[in-house]
């Protein structure tokens, strides 16, 4: 068996998530400011995403799921999702970002599984509160771990995709590591960068 573990935003999505729940609030550049030096590593991730998510405060959750169901999925999502399936990998989605994004896509892509944290809402409108299992810096090099470990899957047969500084982690425990379109802090980690948005050069590398 092998695995295959891709980010989610800015990775099998084209954009951040947070970003398009912040232009409906009207106040997206503000967010966007604070998503991009996360992802840099010039942030604490968990102390940036509660943040940015308590931004968030009274956007009503009909309209989270209305996002949701029309983000953009990245340039070849679908294939590399096809192409790893047919190579022998299990394929997980780990996001910092939100399950009200991750659940849909993953499911319309056929990945097997995905991590994310969870929007706290209210009577149907969010509180500005977020938990789950993919808060922390180190969240998705912990999770790797258990999953190689409930697979039986070695670090060599391990793939792993993401664009940001909390994907470093992850990185920690995969010998094949693709940096896509990606900050410096994550290309410096990785084993092969891809520099144009089209998820099947990963299939030239597998």
């Amino acid at each position: 068996m092998k695995l295959a573990v891709f980010d989610f935003d800015s990775t099998l999505m084209d954009g951040e998530t947070i970003d398009f729940f912040a232009e409906a609030l009207g106040f997206k550049e503000e967010v966007v400011a604070i998503t991009e030096r996360a992802m840099a590593g010039e942030l604490d991730f968990y102390a940036s995403l509660v943040e940015r998510v308590a931004l968030l405060k009274g956007l009503p959750y009909k309209k989270v799921e209305e996002i949701c169901e029309t983000l953009p999925m990245m340039n070849g999502a679908k294939e590399v999702v096809r192409g790893l399936k047919e190579r022998g990998y299990t394929i997980v989605c780990f996001s910092g970002g939100f399950r009200s994004a991750t659940e849909p896509a993953c499911k319309a892509l056929g990945i097997d599984a995905d991590f994310s944290n969870f929007l706290h809402a209210d009577e149907g409108v969010l509180t500005g509160a977020v938990g789950g299992e993919m808060m922390y810096s180190d969240a998705k090099g912990d999770m790797i771990v258990r999953l190689q470990n409930l697979l039986k899957v070695d670090r060599k047969d391990t793939l792993v995709v993401g664009d940001g500084a909390n994907d470093l982690s992850m990185f920690s425990h995969a010998d094949t590591r693709v940096a896509f379109c990606a900050k410096p802090v994550l290309k410096e980690a990785a084993t092969h960068c891809v520099d144009i948005k089209d998820l099947r050069e990963i299939l030239k590398i597998v």
